[in-house]
């Protein structure tokens, strides 16, 4: 499911960093500054020449969390974890599930037109759902698939669509998608997709997928 491990109810989470013992709220401007100069880089086609696969994705971990966490920032998990009502595949079958993840997005992208079509739908709700299934960081896993689906957009010359629910409605609605994706049903996250890029006005509509 989406975003970082859920702690308990009430409670604050807190990270060791080379600052200091920071509470969430005082990381998350750090981690926008940091996000922001990899959006800036995705945009100047800093990464086009990479292949759009594992390497690159501990890429962009290390490049928002290296200079705050270096004891894990571009590093596989090492920990189990469990997210929400999701279990993810244990620690030690990560590093074989993100090399065929990347296999299989390399595969898809190399047969993705850029056209709104069923074909890019399912290859854009994969690459969202399908990494964030597997939670391959210790933390700050939401940030780094959105980074890859800036990279992902970039490289199709698709809009900037927004990746972020805008309410709590919106949130209910992503979250059960993200739960379909777990056990590989797309088309969800496919009508999301769909939705995000309607805002654009030169991007057809379609009819929401059954």
């Amino acid at each position: 499911m989406a975003g970082e491990t859920t702690p308990p109810d009430g409670a604050t989470r807190f990270i060791e960093t080379t600052r200091g013992v920071l509470s969430y709220t005082q990381l998350a401007p750090l981690l926008a500054e940091r996000v922001l100069a990899v959006e800036r880089s995705i945009a100047a086609d800093a990464y086009a020449a990479q292949r759009p696969a594992s390497d690159l994705i501990l890429q962009f971990h290390f490049q928002i969390a290296g200079d705050l966490v270096p004891a894990w920032a571009g590093r596989w998990r090492t920990n189990e974890v469990r997210v929400g009502r999701h279990q993810p595949p244990p620690p030690h079958r990560v590093p074989v599930f993100m090399r065929d993840y990347g296999e299989d997005m390399c595969l898809r992208l190399a047969n993705a037109t850029g056209h709104l079509d069923e074909l890019l739908l399912e290859t854009l709700a994969f690459a969202e759902g399908r990494l964030l299934s597997i939670h391959p960081f210790a933390d700050f896993n939401g940030r780094v698939t959105r980074l890859f689906l800036r990279e992902l957009l970039h490289r199709l010359q698709l809009p900037p669509v927004d990746l972020v629910p805008m309410d709590a409605a919106d949130e209910k609605h992503y979250f059960a998608a993200l739960q379909s994706g777990d056990l590989t049903d797309w088309k969800p996250l496919m009508n999301i997709w769909q939705q995000r890029f309607e805002q654009y006005s030169d991007v057809p509509s379609r009819e929401p997928l059954e």
